[in-house]
């Protein structure tokens, strides 16, 4: 019986696309932006997809940044630091988290997300003792691990009984007064 004298109609193939992709940037892609992948990756439900880059990538991680997500029991296996030039695919947020990277131009893949900035000090260019500079990483990460899990929550409420289904512009936008 054909689908036409049956009364239903076949159903088209569906491919899962991701919940919300979300770019993390910073402009030397070693501490900052490293971290917050690395946590979003940790934190973020399945279907959501955390990246970073660097519009002048340090070529690196900073060995801190990779010590502080250990100590937080937070992956870190291939995290490497790179160009926003060696990445493909659109993304629906971009979080600059330095305010360098928060002025500059962004490729024109990046041209229809949404782009906040959670400006944050560099815990790189922290001056002190070794404890000094790692508080200023734990500070670094308590907060990002802080703004993340709001914007899930946020992300959450916005989604409703649709887990598919992106957050408005707004809900996306408000993000960057997360403190």
């Amino acid at each position: 019986m054909s689908a036409e004298k049956s009364g239903k109609e076949k159903e088209a193939p569906t491919t899962e696309l991701p919940l919300l992709r979300v770019l993390f940037l910073c402009t030397g892609n070693s501490c900052r932006s490293i971290m917050a992948e690395a946590l979003a990756r940790h934190l973020f439900p399945p279907g959501m997809v955390a990246d970073s880059a660097g519009s002048k990538p340090a070529g690196a991680v900073n060995p801190k940044a990779l010590t502080t997500l250990f100590r937080a029991r937070i992956p870190a296996e291939g995290l490497k630091s790179k160009s926003w030039e060696d990445l493909s695919g659109s993304y629906d947020l971009v979080v600059t988290l330095c305010d360098s990277a928060a002025g500059e131009s962004c490729p024109l893949y990046l041209s229809k997300a949404v782009r906040v900035h959670w400006g944050l000090p560099d815990p790189a260019r922290a001056a002190g003792s070794d404890e000094e500079i790692d508080r200023a990483f734990r500070q670094a990460f308590a907060t990002i691990r802080k703004r993340i899990e709001v914007f899930l929550a946020r992300v959450e409420e916005a989604s409703g009984a649709n887990p598919r289904r992106l957050p408005s512009r707004e809900i996306l936008e408000s993000i960057a007064g997360i403190g």
